[in-house]
């Protein structure tokens, strides 16, 4: 039986992706990356609460089972990247925005139920 926090594989979750910026300053960044990859057909959102710290920010959206998490601060804003993280916590690093976008893409595509950034 599947419970509200189900672990759903990326093609079928309904939160596939969380945005999280490390400080207000870079929300705009965010909002970008949540517009673009949302016009390619991925569910994603933003965590804007500027009262949350970061951690619980990451927390939170690994407890909604948000499939990747994508942390996002001057670095990333200034490199057009993305840093990113599973709801299991596993870092994955840094990707420029044309190269998740893709493997997001394909994941989705592949049906499959595991995970895997290839």
């Amino acid at each position: 039986s599947s419970g509200i926090n189900a672990e759903w594989p990326f093609w079928l979750s309904p939160r596939q992706v969380m945005v999280v910026p490390v400080m207000p300053m870079f929300n705009d960044y965010a909002n970008e990356l949540q517009r673009k990859l949302h016009l390619q057909g991925i569910a994603i959102d933003t965590d804007l609460d500027d009262g949350s710290t970061l951690n619980k920010k990451v927390r939170n959206a690994q407890l909604a089972q948000y499939n990747f998490i994508f942390v996002v601060g001057e670095k990333e804003q200034t490199s057009g990247t993305v840093n990113v993280r599973t709801r299991d916590n596993v870092v994955h690093g840094e990707f420029t925005y044309e190269d998740i976008s893709e493997k997001l893409s394909r994941l989705r595509d592949s049906k499959s139920n595991l995970d895997t950034l290839e």
